[in-house]
Parts: C-alpha cells; structure tokens; sequence
C-alpha cells in the first residue's frame, strides 16, 4: 500500500513538472499561478462562462487544497470510478489530492452553475497557521470605526469587539481576519463611526439573537455549514433569499463556495452577485489585510492520514457509543464529532465513578481547558492548536480536568464526562478531529478511526455506526446492548 502511495506521489510530480497553467480542453477558468493556486481575476477582468459539456467530457481541473475523490465526483456530477479511470496514477485508496495536481475529470453538465470567481482561499478562511500573529486587538483599535468600542458578556465575563471575534474565531474554527471583513462589509465595522441603525446587524434573521454579537455567531455557523458541506460533497445547490436556486460552479473552492452560502441566506439577485464577486467581500478583506492569494500555505496536504488514536476511555472499558457524527461546533456542519458515555446506572447528568476518566486518545500537549469551550490537545505540542493534528473535547467536568500545559501520553486521564459545557442530555465526551484548524469530517475520507473503531454517517445527525472487523454498533443515546464498545487497544 505504501508502494502504491509512493508512486502517486512520483507521478504526482512528474504531471505537475510537466503540465502547463493553460487548459488542455480551453475550458476557461481562473488565471492560475506557477504553484497551481487560483488567484482571482481583478475588477476589470470578464468573469469566464461554463460551456454545456458533452456527456462524460473530460474537462481539466487542477487539485485544491482538501479535495477527495467522493467530493469531486459529486460537484462534477460523476463517479469515483470515472474519475479513476481518467487518472489511473491516482490509487483507490487516496484520501486527499494533493494540491496544484493536475487531473482529467468526466463531467455531466448542469445547469445554472454560478461565478468561477474564487473570493477567498481554504487557508485564508479557516483559522489556521495563517492567522499565527495575526493580533486581532491592535489590528481593530487601530481602526476608526464603531467595533473597538463594543462589548458583550460572554462566556462568563465582558469581552470587547475585538475579543468577541477572536472568541468565535477560536470555537467555530474561522479566520479572525475573515469575520472582520464581514463586519465590515455589512456593517462598516471598522470606518464607521456608528453601526446601522437594524440590531440584525448581519441580516440573519432568528428570533432573540438579533445583537452584534449574536449575529457574529450565526455567521460563522452558516459559514462553516457553507464550507464543510462542499467539502464533503453534499451542499452542491441551495436558494438564495428570494429562492432562486444557485449552483456554485464545480471547480470551485470549499472557501469560497462557503462565502455565497452564508450570503445566500440574506441576499438575493444584484446584491447577492455583488457580495461574491469581485467588487464584493473580496474587496473589503484585500482593502483591510492584503491579497490573502499572495500566501500559498497548503492547509491540508496530499494523501493525508489520521495518525494512531485510541478510544477517549480506558483499557477494557466498555463505554456507550452514543452520538455519531454530529457538529464539532454550532449546529449542522461540520459532522465532525462523536459522543462516548460511561457506564452507569441511571440515565441523565450523574456524576462518573472514579475509574469511569476520559483519556488522552494519543500523545500530546494540553493547549486549552475550559468548561465552556472544551480542552484540546496539541499532537504536535507546538503550542497552538491551529498548527497540525489536534483533539478536541467537550463536556468534561470542571473538577479534575487536564489544566494548560500539562503533557499527557497516550491513556493518560484528561477529565471525566460529565453534562458541563454546551448543551447535553447525559453525562458523556464529545470528541473530535482537527488539522491545521480545519474540522476533519468523522465519516470522509479521512475516516475517524478509534482503536480500530471507524466511524460511518447515519441518517442524520447522531445517527450512524462503528465498525471493527465484523463487529458493528450503533449510535444510540438509549445505552443498550447494541451501543457497547469495549477499549480494548494495545
């Protein structure tokens, strides 16, 4: 297998060395640098159309960064095996394309693709090492505008503005930079002197969650439903807010299909192409913070795998597997996390016997340990849980959690499950995946595998399976029989 890997990799370099930036078929797409990233074309540049393909035409696209097989073959309107065949250095068992490889891809055309303008980069979307330096509360009190003067209690204390996006930024796992400009572009954040006069600042409409604030949070929850529903295939069409139905165009990226997603919600017709488009969001963050193209930081790279992880309970354990994929964070996507509870007599908040602990799943460094926003450990144990692996936990009790700084091995005890932090009807762990911030999807082609344990979707949040050789459980929050998953690893 790893032979096989090998040579992909070879023959990666080789097509790559040896593959021109034009399009082998003249299909027009962005301008695209030496290192394979698209740039945006500037304001003065006719956005390109998609011709109506023949059935099964091959069409050349080039690899972007967290691009997977499943995924390309669902905006494509294909198959996995049809794009095999059209690229047979790719190996079956491929998880993620490396980026700027070049590929022929069978495509069945539909119609009303949208704009091939890309607005944003995958590394500039998510808080990733890119954001590493980036000093929110200089960068807005060095600003004119309303923001740097706003404030809200939360998460148990007043924050200012520019705390509160850095708040958001670090649970929903979006750019600092990033929910900045969007405050700025519908709300002049940072020129103006005074924010608008509607409380729904952002146009997201929920009842009670109309402050500033509030509204941060709802758009970074329609963003990440944006952007990990396009990564992992399955947001290929939506309705904008006059329900006109909107395509994002197939060689698109998870960033910028995240950016019309999110204003699809408030936005229709000349307002919604303005917002995605050249003269749109685009525009205000290269105003505020440069062209985030410039930078060709790979955010997830070729042929990535899950290092080794254990089950979050200890050896000879046998724990209920309670909650398939489900959000890592918010509401919807990502479908990142699963929920383990201990065993117990009594359903609902209880507290855990002392030898009922949540371990660490794997080697590394406590990075952050909070009730209300979970602990996460660093893999790396560089210290910022933006770079690299990382596991992130929620709902461990106050009393006996892992504290900052602490460097755990594999097995050691990081809390106990409890129903502390976030919203929980029993006492369990929710844990899940991160790379270099982005969340890691449980069921993709990454698959989330846990002493052997592989997670598989349900039919819908919290619903789905785990698999060992011929052994199977099922999700479940009843705790039967059938949820059972005995922690025995090495």
């Amino acid at each position: 297998m790893n032979k096989i890997k090998y040579i992909f990799l070879i023959l990666i370099l080789i097509l790559t060395a040896c593959t021109s930036t034009s399009n082998s078929d003249n299909t027009p797409a962005s301008p695209i640098a030496p290192t394979g990233v698209l740039f945006p074309p500037s304001d003065s540049t006719p956005l390109p159309t998609r011709p109506a393909f023949k059935p099964a035409e091959l069409v050349a696209y080039t690899a972007q960064t967290g691009d997977t097989l499943p995924a390309l073959a669902a905006r494509f309107n294909t198959t996995v095996d049809e794009i095999l065949s059209a690229n047979t250095f790719i190996p079956r068992d491929a998880t993620t394309m490396p980026a700027g490889m070049p590929m022929q891809i069978p495509i069945y055309y539909r119609a009303l693709w949208g704009t091939p303008f890309q607005s944003i980069p995958d590394q500039a979307f998510i808080n990733s090492p890119t954001s590493s330096g980036f000093n929110t509360e200089a960068f807005v009190q060095s600003q004119n505008g309303w923001w740097k003067n706003y404030s809200a209690y939360v998460g148990g204390r007043t924050r200012t503005g520019a705390e509160l996006v850095d708040y958001v930024a670090m649970n929903y796992s979006i750019s600092p930079r990033l929910l900045l400009a969007i405050l700025e572009y519908q709300g002049g954040a940072l020129t103006k002197e005074e924010p608008p006069v509607s409380r729904k600042l952002l146009g997201l409409d929920r009842l009670f969650w109309e402050s500033h604030y509030l509204q941060l949070v709802l758009a970074a929850n329609e963003l990440n439903n944006g952007y990990y529903g396009w990564r992992q295939g399955s947001l290929l069409e939506f309705e904008d807010a006059s329900g006109n139905l909107f395509r994002p165009d197939p060689w698109q990226n998870a960033g910028s299909v995240a950016l019309q997603y999110y204003f699809s919600r408030m936005m229709s017709a000349d307002e919604f192409s303005q917002a995605i488009g050249s003269s749109g969001l685009a525009k205000t963050y290269v105003s505020l913070f440069g062209n985030p193209w410039d930078d060709p930081f790979e955010l997830i790279p070729g042929s990535l795998t899950q290092p080794e992880l254990l089950l979050p309970f200890p050896k000879s354990q046998t724990w209920s597997y309670t909650g398939g994929p489900h959000t890592g964070w918010g509401t919807g996507e990502p479908l990142a996390a699963l929920d383990f509870a201990p065993p117990s007599e009594k359903s609902g908040c209880t507290s855990a016997k002392p030898e009922n602990y949540v371990v660490a799943v794997a080697d590394g460094l406590v990075v952050r340990s909070s009730t209300n926003e979970g602990v996460v450990l660093d893999l790396d144990k560089d210290g910022d849980e933006r770079t690299g692996w990382v596991i992130y936990y929620l709902h461990l009790a106050t009393n006996q959690r892992a504290v900052v700084g602490l460097n755990l091995n594999a097995g050691d005890l990081i809390g106990y499950p409890s129903c502390e932090g976030g919203r929980s009807t029993g006492t369990h762990v929710h844990v899940a995946r991160k790379y270099n911030g982005e969340w890691i999807l449980a069921d993709s082609a990454i698959p989330f595998v846990l002493s052997g344990w592989t997670a598989h979707s349900g039919s819908a949040e919290y619903l789905g399976t785990l698999t060992k050789g011929n052994a199977t459980v099922i999700a479940c929050e009843c705790g039967d029989e059938f949820t059972s998953v005995n922690a025995e690893y090495p």
